[in-house]
């Protein structure tokens, strides 16, 4: 199985390398980063990058897409070469899914249109400008569309689409392999639950 996550300048670095590491380490599985061209993409930070190995038109029909989402997804709208090639991918894939704002791509690509999605809570509400009906969950699957909330969302949402594409055996066995038993030491992880004024604090961080 082949998963391509296209790379935009200004992603969120966890949102890509969060499904990275989980569907990377399952048997059977490829994953490769892609671009408008092959190079290096910088992050939201402006202090990390992460190299495109293959460009758009090397990987035209991937098994499974991860667009990741960030800071930069409002530029990325207008990227006509992201754009088609989501929908041409979209045509083809097993499964096609987004983390954080990059569920946003997914809309501008007409790939929503009609269906319950998430993305991160600051901007979830917009995705009903792309036809999207907007939940507050963690990971929404919609048929072959499978989209995540913000950011750390995504690591949910690989494991439970690597025990749609494998078994819960495997997705089990990577979770253990990484080790990923969060235990945050806040609970202040949704607006819901935050300390007032949080929530405020977190968009300046974030914009």
């Amino acid at each position: 199985m082949h998963v391509a996550i296209p790379l935009y300048p200004r992603f969120t670095a966890l949102d890509a390398v969060g499904p990275y590491t989980v569907l990377a380490f399952a048997p059977g599985v490829t994953v490769t980063f892609v671009a408008g061209q092959a190079g290096p993409v910088l992050d939201d930070r402006g202090s990390l990058s992460i190299a495109a190995t293959a460009s758009y038109a090397d990987l035209p029909r991937p098994d499974v897409v991860v667009v990741p989402g960030g800071p930069g997804t409002l530029e990325a709208l207008s990227d006509q070469a992201l754009l088609g090639w989501l929908r041409e991918a979209h045509e083809h894939t097993r499964w096609t899914t987004s983390v954080c704002s990059g569920s946003y791509l997914l809309g501008a690509a007409g790939v929503l249109k009609g269906l319950r999605a998430t993305s991160h809570w600051a901007v979830l509400d917009g995705l009903g400008d792309f036809g999207a009906e907007p939940v507050s969950e963690r990971v929404v699957v919609e048929g072959k569309v499978v989209t995540a909330a913000g950011v750390s969302a995504g690591i949910d949402m690989a494991l439970t689409l690597l025990a749609q594409v494998n078994d819960a055996e495997t997705a089990q066995a990577v979770q253990l392999a990484i080790e990923y038993d969060p235990r945050p030491p806040f609970d202040a992880g949704s607006p819901a639950k935050a300390p007032e004024g949080t929530a405020e604090r977190a968009l300046t961080l974030i914009s």
